[in-house]
């Protein structure tokens, strides 16, 4: 309702944000999900796992071209009879909060990789 693209259906133990859609003013190269996890940790201490370049990209050796997956995800995992409704609450309005000002979500970057 809030605009927030998710992955379609949800499941019933991790819901799936639209890093890419969330983030749509940073390119793959700015690592929009790991933006994205940053900005939500920043906001309201949540924590959850990037499912995208950081995770799957993938670099070709001899031209050092960085090929990235066709999604940038971010999963929100929801562990069973843990949280009670007023959680899963809070999460709803600090991602909603934090997609109300995602222009202000800055990317990232490598400054430094093993090989």
């Amino acid at each position: 309702a809030q605009g927030v693209r998710i992955v379609e259906p949800p499941g019933g133990h991790a819901i799936y944000l639209d890093a890419g859609h969330f983030c749509e003013h940073l390119t793959p190269d700015e690592l929009p999900g790991q933006a994205l996890l940053c900005a939500l940790y920043r906001h309201a201490g949540i924590r959850a796992v990037e499912i995208g370049s950081v995770m799957f990209g993938k670099v070709d050796p001899i031209t050092g071209q960085t090929y990235h997956p066709p999604m940038q995800l971010v999963r929100l995992a929801i562990p069973r009879r843990v949280y009670t409704q007023s959680h899963i609450d809070y999460v709803i309005e600090a991602v909603t909060e934090v997609f109300q000002n995602r222009k202000q979500i800055r990317g990232l970057k490598f400054t430094e990789a093993p090989k």
